[in-house]
This record gives structure tokens, sequence and C-alpha cells, in this order.
């Protein structure tokens, strides 16, 4: 029983000690966040949805041109329906 008490009273001193470093190092976290190239987040379309698609819209989620061929879609499509398949385990 003590065992189990000294177990706990660890890991919230633990844990208390891991949350006092996390608000030292916000500061520098946001700075390096800030550092970072824009086309870092860039590689997906962020914005918000029509009630019904255009091509325009389609083809930046896709991350093709709007003039692409049926082979580039069709690959694309592939491509971003692989990665996000429920049965890739992630």
């Amino acid at each position: 029983m003590i065992a189990v008490g000294l177990t706990i009273a660890a890991a919230g001193y633990a844990g208390r000690y891991a949350l006092k470093a996390m608000k030292q190092m916000e500061p520098q976290v946001k700075q390096a966040l800030q550092s970072l190239p824009k086309s870092a987040f860039g590689g997906y379309y962020r914005g918000g949805f029509e009630s019904k698609m255009t091509k325009r819209e389609a083809a930046l989620i896709l991350g093709v041109s709007p003039t692409a061929n049926k082979g580039k879609i069709r690959e694309a499509h592939r491509r971003i329906m692989l990665l996000n398949h429920p049965d890739k385990g992630k």
C-alpha cells in the first residue's frame, strides 16, 4: 500500500516538473515554429469548402492543376486515398 502511494506521489511530482519545464520552454518553441518556412505546412489545401465542389477546389485538394489530364487526376486521387485509407492503421 505504501509503495502504491509513493508511486502516485512520484508521478505527481514528475508531472509537475514536466509542466514547469514546458512553460519555461514555451517562448523557445514559439520562436522555432515562427522561424520555420511557411512552405513546410503549405503542402495541403487549407480553405473553406463550398456547398458544391468546383473543379478548382478539387484540383487544390488533389494537388494538381485544374487543367490536369485524367491520368494525373487519377494518380493524385489514388495517392491521397492510399494515404488516408482506414486499413493503413494510422
